[in-house]
């Protein structure tokens, strides 16, 4: 398996610097944002589709710092009822489906989109409930008049331009949100779909990540990883449930919120989660994304952009219950509080080299063991 981090969390730093710090920790690859949600900081898919010297150079930085790219991310809604927001978004699949042929990369990572409810919605409508019956109505609006329908053209114009893997990330929000819709888009479209598994999705919908792991690799259709996790707050899901609109600035009163690794889930089951991916063959790039609110200056913010990743090292005994002790290791560092985290932290200094850095490097590969 490979480390690789997802770009966005590096979003104020130049993709030189990025890439230099990243591989100074001995992480092994960088998931490369170039349009839609994810923006464009680091690289721009309608941009360096059509400039072959933009290109060159850009695999050229990737080849200096001996860093891989794991996929291109374009997360987006290409099927939403506003027709001028799908274009921008389709724009920059498209250009992101080129860019990969031409720069040798053949995954890209997204979401499925989610259209409205009906043909004159303004707005997409994300379908979860069987009844009252407008509801199974529409939702069977969406996937065959629309959703399927985008995914067979869309799954061939990637493929004619050399991806092979459209990892679909499982998001509530979107059409494709656990392995069942994952699985039917897949069977109605072909096997270029697969899935993104990003266990802080689903463990707050209550999903065994293992099983999932299970019934994916079961389909070999599992294509990508994000290392994110998700702690649930049992007190507020005792009281309301697990769907919860609440303000991600609001984490007192949340009924889940992200977390870094080891801070939702102990180290014992993050491990039975790799070995499982193992056991199911997918031995690729797990992509650590860093959303931690508790962690970072800015809440609620998708790619803050000061931030530091922490990897649990290893699990003591303490009143016979499982307490992850945790050793943190910057991947970028804060601009709020640039003493925190030493040279390295600082835009345009460099990595920590010698036995701090041996030890830094060491650590990110710990839950791979």
């Amino acid at each position: 398996m490979k480390i690789s981090v997802v770009s966005g969390i590096l979003g104020d730093y130049s993709l030189d610097e990025s890439l230099a710090y990243l591989s100074a920790l001995g992480v092994d690859e960088f998931e490369l944002g170039v349009g839609g949600y994810p923006g464009k900081a680091h690289a721009d898919a309608l941009v360096l589709s059509k400039d072959r010297a933009a290109r060159e150079q850009l695999l050229e930085t990737f080849k200096k710092h001996n860093m891989g790219i794991s996929a291109l991310e374009v997360h987006g809604n290409c099927v939403h009822p506003d027709p001028a927001t799908a274009a921008a978004f389709e724009a920059d699949f498209k250009a992101a489906c080129v860019l990969a042929g031409q720069i040798g990369v053949d995954r890209i990572v997204t979401f499925s989109g989610c259209p409205g409810s009906d043909p004159d919605a303004k707005a997409p409508s994300w379908i979860t409930c069987a009844w009252p019956p407008d509801y199974p109505k529409s939702l069977e609006w969406q996937w065959n008049e629309v959703l399927i329908p985008y995914w067979k053209e869309a799954v061939k114009f990637a493929a004619d331009h050399g991806v092979k893997r459209i990892a679909l990330e499982m998001h509530p929000g979107f059409c494709v949100y656990n392995p069942a819709t994952c699985l039917r888009l897949r069977e109605a479209v072909g096997p270029l779909i697969g899935a993104n598994i990003d266990p802080s999705h689903l463990f707050w919908q209550g999903m065994d990540i293992l099983e999932v792991i299970r019934e994916l690799g079961e389909k070999k259709a599992i294509y990508y990883f994000h290392a994110k996790d998700t702690q649930i707050m049992e007190s507020a899901v005792r009281k309301n449930g697990v769907l919860d609109t609440k303000s991600f600035t609001d984490a007192a009163h949340r009924s889940w919120i992200f977390r870094t690794l080891g801070y939702g889930h102990d180290l014992g089951l993050w491990k039975q989660i790799v070995s499982m991916l193992k056991i199911m063959g997918y031995d690729d790039s797990i992509s650590i994304e860093h959303e931690d609110g508790l962690m970072s200056k800015a809440l609620n913010r998708r790619y803050v952009l000061s931030k530091s990743a922490s990897l649990p090292r290893e699990i003591p005994t303490c009143g016979g219950r499982e307490r992850p002790e945790e050793r943190r290791y910057e991947i970028c560092g804060s601009a709020v509080q640039p003493a925190r985290h030493g040279a390295a932290g600082r835009r345009g200094s460099r990595p920590q080299s010698g036995r701090r850095g041996r030890l830094r490097r060491r650590g990110v590969r710990r839950l791979l063991r």
